[in-house]
C-alpha cells in the first residue's frame, strides 16, 4: 500500500494547472504554497456560500474572502470568487433542515462535498482550463487497478476521509490533496518557515460553516413554523409509558444525554425518535448498544472487492474509531445489513457509515432508519 501511494503521489507532482479552493485559512494557504513548490500553476477560487454576521467585513463581504485574496496576491496567483449562496441555501441548508424534520441527524459536510463543493470546483476548473482540483483536506489518494481510493491522512486527529466517501471516481481522478501526508503541527511550522507567521497561529475553522451557536436556533430561523408544526411531545420509555414532555423531536438526536430538560434520577439517553407520533424514547446507555445496523444508498469503490473483503471496518461517526464488521446481505429497498464484531453505541439515522480496509476508504453509505431491523437480525441468527 505505501509503495503504491508513494508512486501515485510522485506521479501527481507533475506540472499542470490546478484549481484550489481557498478559504484564506491555514490549510488552504499551506496547500497553495506546496502546490507551487511541486510545479503546478495554481489558480484559486473562494466560495461564498453563507453569510454569517460575525464574519462580515467593512466591504460588505465575509472577511475570509479578503484574506484569501491577500494570500493570492502575495503568492501571485490568479484568484476568483464564486458566489454560490443561492445554490447552497437550496441544496445544503434545505437538506439540513429537512433531515431534522424527518427525525434524522444530518451531516452537512458529507452532503456538501459531492453535491456542492467539489461540483463547483469541477465546474470552475473546466471553465478556467484547469487539469486538477485541490483542497486543504487531510487525506490522500491512491490509484489501484484503475480505481481511485481515498486514503486516511497521516494526522489521525485531522484525517477528513470520513467526509469524502461520496465523491465520484471522475472527481477523485482530478483531485490533489497536498496536506494528506502532513501533521497539523508541521503545517503550522511550514507556514512559519515560509514567512506566514500570523497565518500559522490562526485558530481552527468551524465544524459546520453555516451555524454559530445552537443548531436549534438555526432550525427555528430557517423553519419559522417548526414549533407550531411540531410542538410539544412526549418522552417515553421502551414500554411506551410517558416520562415527561419535550420541545419537539427535531431538537434531539440519538445518543443525546445532556440538555434533555427532564430529571429521572439517573442518566437518560435518547434511544429513538418517532416523527409520526412526536415521541422521544429515553433509556439507559446499555440500550444504545447494538451489533447490527441498516445502511442505504451505498457508494462503493469496487463492489466485487467490497463484498469479498474479510478485513472490513466501519466508522459510524467522524470521531469514532473503526470497528471490524461484515456485510451480512442486501435487504429490502437495496439496504445493507451490517454486523459489527463488537457492540457499538448510538447508531444514528442520517449519519454516515464509512468503510475501510486498513487506511483505505472502500465505500460509504447513509445510516438508515433502524425500524424493522429485528426481522433481518432474527433471520441472521
Amino acid at each position: 500500500m505505501l509503495s503504491s501511494l508513494s508512486e501515485y503521489s510522485n506521479d501527481m507532482q507533475r506540472n499542470g494547472r490546478v484549481l484550489i479552493g481557498m478559504s484564506g485559512g491555514i490549510d488552504s494557504t499551506a496547500a497553495c504554497l506546496m502546490l507551487q513548490e511541486q510545479g503546478y500553476e495554481v489558480v484559486g477560487v473562494t466560495m461564498r456560500v453563507f453569510d454569517l454576521a460575525s464574519q462580515m467585513g467593512p466591504e460588505g463581504e465575509p472577511r475570509f474572502i479578503a484574506e484569501a485574496r491577500e494570500v493570492a496576491d502575495r503568492l501571485a496567483i490568479e484568484h476568483h470568487v464564486a458566489d454560490e449562496r443561492e445554490g447552497f441555501a437550496q441544496q445544503i441548508v434545505r437538506y439540513f433542515v429537512d433531515e431534522y424534520m424527518r427525525g434524522r441527524t444530518p451531516n452537512p459536510c458529507v452532503m456538501c462535498n459531492p453535491l456542492f463543493k467539489f461540483r463547483v470546483l469541477t465546474e470552475w476548473a473546466d471553465r478556467l482550463g484547469c487539469d486538477y482540483i485541490a483542497t486543504g483536506h487531510y487525506v490522500q489518494t491512491v490509484n489501484e487497478d484503475n480505481h481511485y481510493y481515498i486514503v486516511t491522512g497521516d494526522d489521525p486527529q485531522k484525517d477528513q476521509s470520513y467526509f469524502l466517501w461520496n465523491l465520484s471516481q471522475e472527481v477523485l481522478a482530478r483531485c490533489v490533496f497536498p496536506l494528506g501526508g502532513w501533521k497539523k503541527a508541521d503545517v503550522r511550522q511550514y507556514l512559519m518557515d515560509k514567512g506566514f507567521a500570523l497565518k500559522a497561529k490562526e485558530g481552527e475553522s468551524m465544524e459546520v460553516c453555516f451555524i454559530e451557536g445552537d443548531y436549534r436556533d438555526f432550525l427555528r430561523e430557517h423553519c419559522p413554523e417548526i414549533d407550531a408544526q411540531v410542538g410539544q411531545g412526549k418522552f417515553v420509555d421502551c414500554a411506551g409509558r410517558t416520562l415527561g414532555f419535550h420541545q419537539g423531536y427535531p431538537y434531539y438526536t440519538i445518543g443525546q444525554r445532556k440538555g434533555l430538560g427532564i430529571a429521572l434520577g439517573k442518566p437518560a439517553y435518547v434511544l429513538k425518535l418517532n416523527p409520526e407520533k412526536n415521541t422521544v424514547m429515553l433509556g439507559d446507555a446499555e440500550q444504545l448498544l447494538t451489533r447490527y445496523m441498516l445502511v442505504e444508498t451505498p457508494r462503493l469503490v469496487c463492489e466485487e472487492q467490497f463484498y469479498a473483503e474479510k478485513e472490513l471496518t466501519v466508522r459510524i461517526r467522524y470521531r469514532s474509531r473503526s470497528v471490524p464488521c461484515e456485510v451480512v446481505r442486501e435487504v429490502d429497498g437495496g439496504m445493507l445489513l451490517i454486523r459489527f464484531a463488537e457492540a457499538v453505541s448510538a447508531v444514528t439515522p442520517g449519519q454516515s457509515a464509512v468503510f475501510y480496509v486498513g487506511s483505505r476508504l472502500v465505500g460509504g453509505a447513509f445510516i438508515a432508519s433502524q425500524r424493522g431491523i429485528g426481522q433481518y437480525v432474527n433471520d441472521d441468527l
